[in-house]
């Protein structure tokens, strides 16, 4: 039977779950807070530069193509993929970066030229990491997180002992050469953890590193958004903008309702793609089924510090993904989860999309996006944002042995107080909860409502967790899960 859906926010999970239940036949309207949709994945446009104003790496080609799958469609119908060579850049210090390129014969000759017998133990160590990538994303996170017995298969019992180690130990006990460690250290912050809490089975993350390569969309993420949103009109779906939820009207324990600028609008489903913490908190408090306490006792993921500049020239010596680890990794980690503050000496990221997009600035000038990972809940101000982008810029110029700071043209910065404003972001965290032991699969906060019948979420505050590929499975979780309940 036909039903009528509200979905709350426009992001990957949110977009893709629209696409599944208007599949389905149902009625889909989905409601966007901001002027335009994306979430996270929103664009900003100035004076002829364009910027990707969250997610910029495009990992795990193989799910966004499974995604198109699933309506007998591919991603070249919608968008074209670049495949990045180098992949990206890690500095060190001074003339001192190792680039990664775009395929494991050539990463492993990097290896071997730094540390003798690294060439070996780096092709064993990613054919383990393929392995778990198999088991992990082809098939345990597509799993709903409703029990433990998800986890457990033929595959993951041999895979035991991986969940009582690190994957910080175990790439300390294959490589001794500190830059390559922190290398393979890196790809696990995509998971919102440090490596040294995250368990080994999670060094599928290398996989989709070294193994499947970094692309980027031909005119950035945002092809991607468009891609999505293109779908689910052709499948029906409404979209509105400028729709921001007041209220979730429940009678009798069910959802019924929902409020948007005084306004009451019915439906049979409502699925909310915003923030959790944020959509239990438009329901009244007998409704909410996990606690202030609860959601101060979990293990966020950074926020971020980030600024997009428009550069009146090239920028030199740089590649399109660029890694600054010249100062302490360990220090940084530990002002973000251990004791929160504002990092002295910040590892930062650059990303230079008019490098690869000639689109992405107007002709003989450059687009840059900068992030400084920090603590959620962080004190957040202009002048702290002005303070840290001289630290950073300073240290760029260094780096790269130029100068770039009287080339600016604009910038424009973006952190923790807006993560609030713009997506109602807890603490202003800006990738969701960590992806922890004890916050994986079942452990996290589920899909249905425990509290509310015909109440749903989707995004990074639940199944599976943070990231682009996995919003686009969150998205089928759910809408499977929906169709399910009105099967029964």
């Amino acid at each position: 039977m036909k039903k009528t859906i509200a979905i709350i926010g426009s992001g990957f999970s949110a977009l893709a779950a629209s696409c599944y239940l208007a599949q389905q036949g149902n009625k889909v309207t989905l409601y966007e807070k901001n002027e335009s949709i994306g979430g996270r994945a929103r664009q900003f446009k100035k004076e002829g530069f364009t910027f990707d104003m969250g997610p910029s790496w495009y990992w795990m080609p193989d799910v966004f193509e499974r995604f198109f799958q699933d309506f007998n469609k591919k991603t070249t119908d919608y968008y074209e993929l670049i495949k990045l060579n180098p992949a990206y850049r890690v500095y060190f210090g001074v003339d001192d970066f190792i680039s990664i390129y775009d395929n494991l014969e050539e990463i492993k000759t990097t290896f071997e030229s730094i540390e003798k017998g690294s060439g070996h133990e780096l092709e064993t160590f990613i054919k383990q990491a393929k392995s778990n990538y198999d088991i992990a994303i082809k098939d345990l996170v597509y799993r709903p997180g409703v029990s433990p017995l998800e986890l457990i298969t033929v595959e993951t019992t041999k895979k035991l002992n991986q969940f009582f180690s690190t994957v910080s130990t175990d790439i300390r006990k294959k490589f001794k050469n500190e830059r390559l460690i922190q290398i393979l250290e890196f790809p696990v912050l995509f998971l919102g953890a440090k490596p040294t809490k995250t368990p080994s089975f999670y060094n599928f993350m290398n996989y989709a590193d070294f193994g499947l390569g970094t692309w980027h969309p031909k005119t950035g993420m945002f092809d991607v958004v468009r891609s999505i949103e293109k779908l689910a009109l052709e499948l029906g779906v409404t979209i509105e903008t400028n729709a921001a939820i007041e209220k979730i009207v429940v009678e009798n324990k069910t959802a019924t309702a929902i409020v948007i600028n005084g306004k009451t609008i019915q439906a049979d489903v409502i699925l909310s793609g915003a923030d959790y913490h944020h959509t239990e908190t438009l329901l009244d408090i007998e409704h909410r089924a996990y606690s202030e306490k609860y959601w101060e006792s979990r293990v966020f993921a950074p926020s971020s510090l980030l600024f997009f500049v428009g550069f009146d020239k090239k920028i030199e010596n740089i590649s399109h993904h660029a890694l600054f680890f010249d100062v302490d990794f360990n220090q940084h980690a530990a002002d973000i989860y251990d004791e929160p503050k504002w990092p002295d000496a910040p590892l930062f990221y650059a990303n230079f999309p008019s490098k690869t997009d000639q689109s992405a600035a107007p002709q003989g000038k450059e687009s840059g996006f900068f992030l400084i990972p920090l603590a959620p809940g962080i004190n957040d101000s202009e002048a702290l944002r002005e303070e840290y982008f001289k630290k950073i810029i300073t240290r760029f110029e260094q780096l790269t042995q130029q100068e770039i700071k009287n080339n600016i043209i604009f910038k424009r910065s973006f952190c923790k107080n807006d993560f609030v404003t713009d997506y109602n972001a807890y603490k202003g965290n800006a990738y969701g909860m960590a992806n922890t032991l004890l916050q994986t699969a079942f452990l996290r906060p589920k899909l249905k409502s425990k509290k509310v019948r015909n109440l749903y979420f989707t995004g990074q505050l639940t199944v599976p967790g943070p990231g682009v590929p996995p919003a686009l499975i969150s998205g089928k979780l759910v809408a499977e899960l929906i169709q399910k309940s009105f099967r029964s």
